[in-house]
């Protein structure tokens, strides 16, 4: 059966006899792997359109079981990126990132095009990039259904000031239900040692340097919003260390080849 989609190129693999394996996030199917003969060396337009950063149209072929790409024409290719180290380094991350987020086969349109925006914004942006990518990764949450709870206490549900951000359960946690839950969890470690308990105790973080008010700001505003914003050294690293452990947590988005380079 013949189709065509939009889609972004997310990474290329060579293979054998001349032919590559494209992973497409394509807006009508989600997520998939595509075989095709298209030469890499080529000019033609479906040449340029199989590189990673470029948003295109592809016409498919599909069967049960597999697609293959015959061929592709480019919407836009975010070229200017490549031509900038921390922002190719950025971006790389971003897509193994989302990659890594995605189901197979399953259509995400909130995804894609926030992935769309944050190309635009990368394209153009000359400073505060790290703050980009964070803020891309938490609106990337709510889509993914995994938003963290930032307006009020994940375990009673009332409005009262933050007292602890908590990987594990998800959101802020008030001072009341924070000291409950440490006196259930005193309890039974007279009982028992229990590993569990204590790792997950590394996973909990005070709202310091106000990090509770930039996820709820980040949250709250679209990706284009914070084009002019740009974190403070030492909140970026924070709010950093605290997203990715909340992506390895609730989406098993850990150990990422690309991450170490940004």
């Amino acid at each position: 059966m013949l189709t065509d989609t939009e889609g972004i190129v997310l990474r290329q693999i060579k293979t054998s006899y001349n032919r590559r394996m494209i992973l497409l996030f394509s807006k009508k199917y989600g997520k998939i792997s595509a075989g095709t003969s298209i030469q890499e060396k080529g000019r033609g337009k479906s040449s340029l359109a199989l590189r990673p950063f470029t948003y295109g149209r592809y016409e498919l072929f599909k069967n049960r079981a597999s697609y293959n790409i015959n061929s592709a024409d480019v919407i836009k290719s975010y070229y200017a990126i490549g031509e900038n180290v921390d922002k190719y380094m950025n971006g790389a991350y971003v897509l193994e990132f989302t990659e890594r987020v995605l189901s197979e086969g399953v259509p995400a349109p909130g995804i894609f095009h926030l992935l769309l925006d944050f190309f635009d914004l990368l394209e153009s942006r000359d400073r505060g990039i790290g703050t980009l990518v964070l803020g891309y990764q938490i609106k990337l949450f709510k889509y993914a259904g995994v938003a963290p709870q930032v307006d009020r206490c994940v375990h009673c549900g009332e409005k009262k000031e933050a007292y602890k951000f908590s990987i594990p359960e998800g959101g802020i946690l008030c001072q009341e239900c924070w000291e409950k839950m440490q006196n259930q969890q005193d309890k039974t470690e007279q009982k028992s040692f229990c590993t569990e308990n204590s790792q997950q105790h590394t996973l909990i973080y005070d709202p310091e340097f106000g990090i509770v008010n930039i996820l709820k700001y980040f949250t709250i505003n679209s990706l284009k919003n914070l084009k002019n914003l740009a974190l403070k050294e030492d909140t970026g690293r924070l709010l950093q260390k605290l997203i990715r452990e909340y992506a390895a947590y609730h989406l098993d988005a850990s150990d990422l080849k690309s991450e170490k380079l940004i």
